[in-house]
């Protein structure tokens, strides 16, 4: 189970694959199996929600035992659940839903957005994994003082706690995400941007799972992954998770 690999000491990885059409990502999905990883998240990075849903559809029906989990790009969990839960009831079961923004609100003792969130998951009768974005590129800015909170604002409302660098492809700030750490505690933890078989062992040892897509990606190439720079990636997670077992 994924959540059990969550709690190992190798930090995850998991593909994220910028969908163009089914084809495209089957083949994408073909490298990430290939490489042992244990699953991706598909992205509609290039067109609106409506027309990747039978994309998802045909993709699932193609790859009915993968682990896949599926952003809606811009689109908050209130949105995405009830989406899930229909996909679901048709019998096209994604295992998990990353969403940029998961409504957390570190300035307020009340958390009425992701409350909201919260109940809309529960009436989608979607059971999966929520990876909810917090202190997330491109939505409202957190001051770096406030990443603690905004972090331990976020547990009880999310299965994992997703963070990010400033930008795709931009490096996070090592210290944003040792505050997570620290503030998450033994809850799940991944970061979404800018990870690269360069860099990534500066983050396994604060990092469960890493959702990488331009770090391992062809040069010059949005849409497809490179299966040596996957590998060599996975050869950093892999070395780094051997050597917290042998502490």
């Amino acid at each position: 189970m994924f959540e059990e690999l969550l709690k190992s000491p190798e930090t995850l990885v998991t593909p994220v694959i910028h969908v163009r059409d089914a084809g495209q990502a089957l083949r994408n999905l073909d490298i990430v199996g290939a490489a042992g990883c244990p699953g991706a998240f598909l992205i509609n990075h290039d067109f609106p929600m409506e027309p990747f849903l039978p994309v998802l559809r045909e993709v699932r029906a193609a790859r009915a035992d993968m682990w896949l989990g599926v952003n809606f790009l811009a689109q908050p969990g209130d949105v995405a659940f009830p989406v899930l839960g229909s996909l679901a009831r048709d019998g096209h079961v994604f295992q998990a839903c990353w969403a940029d923004d998961a409504r957390i609100d570190e300035r307020r003792a009340a958390q009425e957005e992701a409350d909201n969130m919260a109940r809309i998951r529960v009436a989608s009768a979607w059971d999966g994994l929520y990876f909810g974005g917090v202190a997330f590129k491109k939505q409202r800015p957190v001051d770096a003082d406030a990443w603690s909170d905004a972090a331990r604002l976020a547990v009880p409302y999310v299965d994992v706690v997703t963070t990010s660098g400033v930008a795709t492809g931009r490096e996070p700030d090592l210290r944003k995400v040792e505050a997570f750490r620290e503030a998450v505690g033994e809850a799940p933890l991944a970061l979404a941007s800018g990870i690269t078989p360069e860099n990534a062992h500066l983050y396994c040892a604060s990092v469960d799972c890493f959702l990488v897509a331009t770090g391992i990606n062809q040069r010059d190439d949005f849409h497809n992954i490179d299966p040596r720079r996957l590998g060599d990636l996975l050869a950093v997670t892999r070395s780094q998770g051997e050597r917290k077992c042998q502490t």
